[in-house]
């Protein structure tokens, strides 16, 4: 052990010689800035693993650069003699990796591959890695994940890419270090050589996948996925107020009832939508646009969608005779291993047996889901059946309408051909711009009529009242109406006026009667000379005080002249009862 001798107190500025006392390497501490030799050596060799990591992931990286650094490969890819990655030499493995993209290409989402696969029966593989089984191929149900990891695999291209996923490292409250993996963006990806191998896609289609990917989430501002609601253009409206995607809300009994709003003045803390439109007003308009868009084409997309339909059921029937093939080569390699064994080691011979009768059943249960799924397949038409649907084809307005026809489907049709739609319509006006932008970036503007609300609806016109207001200070109340019904004038329900109906209007709107005239009522007599109403209405009945009418129900008006005021001074002056 090295050991650093110092002098002690008493010996410093003397002679120089250390005393005996001070030999001992265990009489004094060390100095607080010694290293000891131990302590250089296990600082290089800290520092020596960081330059030995650096090296090793430097060749790694070296080797990823040149496409030759192997790492486990997806499922429908192997490796050759050479080293090289080619495609998995089993039909069956490549058939249902293909069927994998045909069918998210005619469903259009990830949960339609994994429903299809269900439906027809479908299994997928998945190869085993390391121990025993390790490049064997285990045939279980496809799931969720395993479709999205395919789709989001660019090696299915052809293209060798290193780099896509990234450690990265947190420090959390509690002040412990953790890492998670991250999916880094294309342009961080260190390596990506194009044609590296034979692919399933093209990276045109890879890049489509992913763009379809994204739009079918139902947590973005996106169109999101065609679903089963009976909003035709769901997802695909914008508000033309405020730029923002327009939702569906569903209301009526059942809420059977769709209709697209904006609730952006409710996200703002205003009670108030920014622009609702009913479902079928929209719907029905874009509609009409589609069957003229689509008017020369008819023919064609009717051969289009049959010759789809037609592949997919291709796609589907090859996948299982496939499967029955590799059933029925399990089944004679057993009966040939059975066949081929002493019968005098019935040990090996009763192993054999049970496992030849075993590939039978997986066989015979194989062959009956089979047949269950040949009953419920698609129709496949002949010749003459393809002739009728071609011509029925020709009235493409009737299939859209028919009951037959899904609305999801329907859905894809539009968004097909449509980009998006931008809607301003205002709460209290019965005109609604519409503007359509197609796929091909042609923009078109068309115009609807919405109904207004019932009390918008049953509410006079300006002009209307303005000219009651003003034959009201001249005519009666049955008079307006008659002069209105022979003048053309209705009610906006479209009907005759009445005396009843311009009673309400004046209440309504505040319009006042005929002026009295040069008279005063009878409130004003009776509060000039401190009487009650009753008996001016008494008067008047007797003839001894003058008045007139304008009209029945209208208001008196009393000619007080001096004469007339001294006699009823006078007479209230000596009556007793009078008050």
């Amino acid at each position: 052990m090295d050991v650093l001798y110092v002098a002690s107190a008493g010996n410093i500025g003397g002679s120089g010689a250390p005393s005996m006392k001070s030999r001992n390497p265990l009489s004094r501490p060390a100095l607080r800035g010694d290293v000891s030799g131990a302590g250089f050596k296990g600082t290089m060799s800290e520092a020596e693993l960081h330059f030995l990591r650096d090296r090793l992931l430097g060749g790694k990286k070296n080797k990823a650069h040149k496409g030759e650094l192997r790492f486990p490969l997806p499922v429908g890819y192997c490796h050759d003699k050479n080293g090289d990655i080619v495609m998995d030499p089993d039909e069956e493995v490549r058939t249902a990796v293909q069927t994998v993209f045909s069918l998210f290409q005619s469903t259009g989402s990830a949960y339609g591959v994994v429903k299809s696969f269900a439906q027809n029966g479908l299994r997928f593989p998945k190869r085993a890695y390391g121990g025993a089984w390790a490049g064997k191929l285990v045939w279980g149900e496809l799931n969720h994940g395993r479709v999205l990891g395919i789709l989001y695999n660019p090696s299915y291209t052809g293209t060798y890419v290193f780099g896509r996923y990234k450690y990265r490292k947190k420090l959390d409250a509690d002040g412990m270090l953790s890492s998670h993996v991250v999916r880094l963006p294309q342009e961080q990806w260190e390596v990506k050589i194009f044609d590296h191998h034979p692919g399933y896609i093209t990276w045109a289609q890879y890049e489509e996948n992913l763009d379809r990917l994204a739009k079918n989430r139902t947590n973005a501002e996106v169109s999101g996925p065609a679903r089963e609601g009976l909003a035709l253009l769901q997802g695909l409206v914008f508000c033309g107020t405020c730029g923002r995607r327009m939702t569906v809300r569903y209301t009526g009994n059942g809420g059977i009832e769709p209709k697209y709003e904006c609730r952006r003045h409710w996200e703002n803390g205003r009670a108030v939508t920014c622009s609702i439109i009913r479902s079928e007003l929209l719907d029905q308009a874009v509609e009409a646009k589609i069957m003229e868009a689509l008017q020369p084409a008819r023919l064609e997309l009717a051969l289009f969608a049959l010759d789809e339909a037609l592949l997919e059921e291709d796609d589907v029937e090859k996948s299982w005779h496939l499967s029955l093939e590799r059933a029925q080569y399990e089944v004679d390699r057993a009966e040939r291993q059975y066949n081929l064994a002493e019968p005098e080691n019935r040990l090996v011979v009763r192993s054999l047996e049970s496992k030849w009768n075993e590939k039978l059943a997986d066989f015979k249960s194989l062959q009956e889901d089979y047949d269950r799924h040949r009953s419920n397949r698609i129709w496949r038409p002949t010749a003459n059946d393809r002739e009728e649907i071609l011509a029925l084809a020709q009235n493409l307005p009737s299939l859209w309408m028919s009951q037959t026809t899904h609305i999801k489907e329907k859905k894809r049709i539009v968004r097909i051909l449509i980009e998006d739609i931008t809607v301003i319509s205002q709460p209290r006006e019965s005109n609604i711009t519409v503007g359509i932008r197609w796929r091909s970036n042609y923009c078109e503007s068309i115009n609807i009529t919405k109904p207004l609300p019932i009390t918008i609806r049953r509410k006079h016109k300006e002009a209307t009242v303005e000219l009651i207001n003003g034959l009201a200070q001249k005519l009666t109340d049955a008079q307006i109406a008659q002069y209105l019904n022979n003048n053309g004038y209705r009610t906006p329900e479209n009907r005759l006026f009445t005396t009843p109906s311009i009673k309400w209007l004046r209440y309504r709107y505040q319009i006042p009667g005929p002026g009295k005239g040069d008279g005063f009522t009878v409130k004003e007599v009776a509060e000039r000379f401190g009487v009650s109403k009753h008996v001016l209405y008494y008067l008047l009945d007797k003839g001894l005080l003058r008045g007139t009418k304008f009209a029945p129900g209208w208001p008196w008006n009393i000619l007080v002249d001096e004469d007339t005021e001294k006699l009823l001074s006078e007479w209230v002056f000596k009556s007793k009862r009078i008050l």
